[in-house]
């Protein structure tokens, strides 16, 4: 009997995957715990409903991200920090303080945890990397000045 899984299964399948289960196996186990439905048309319908749904969000977050890296890529985003002799900054300039700048200077909402850039601690520019989705990233200068 074919079957759509609702969940992992050990030794049977992932969850939204279509296999085949024995009669016994599928009628006294999967269907009670929920762990499956039987692959009718109506279930392969909404299956394939699903994972159309899945790849239009993927491509809209890829399309997004694209917009993003475009408006980013090459850009330099200024900061102000206090700073005492010799251009030493007190403290160091943050990667949540570069996504607030980023977000107020382009408009663009930054994750800080995406954001990989090494320790400022004094003024000048830096190169950054801001990650916008799985293999597209956008290249920044950050100018820190007092």
């Amino acid at each position: 009997m074919e079957v759509i899984l609702n969940a992992d299964v050990k030794g049977l399948g992932k969850k939204g995957e279509k296999v085949k289960a024995s009669d016994g196996y599928a009628r006294n186990y999967l269907f009670p715990k929920g762990l499956a439905v039987e692959a009718n048309a109506q279930s392969l319908t909404e299956l394939r409903n699903r994972e159309q749904a899945a790849q239009h969000k993927i491509d809209m977050d890829i399309a997004a991200a694209n917009e993003s890296k475009k408006k980013l890529d090459g850009k330099t985003v200024k900061v102000t920090a206090k700073a005492g002799q010799n251009g030493k900054i007190f403290g160091s300039v943050t990667s949540k303080e570069v996504a607030a700048e980023i977000s107020k200077q382009f408009g663009v909402s930054v994750d800080k945890r995406k954001i990989s850039m090494d320790e400022i601690k004094n003024l000048g520019s830096y190169i950054i990397e801001v990650k916008l989705y799985t293999n597209i990233s956008a290249k920044m200068t950050v100018m820190v000045s007092e």
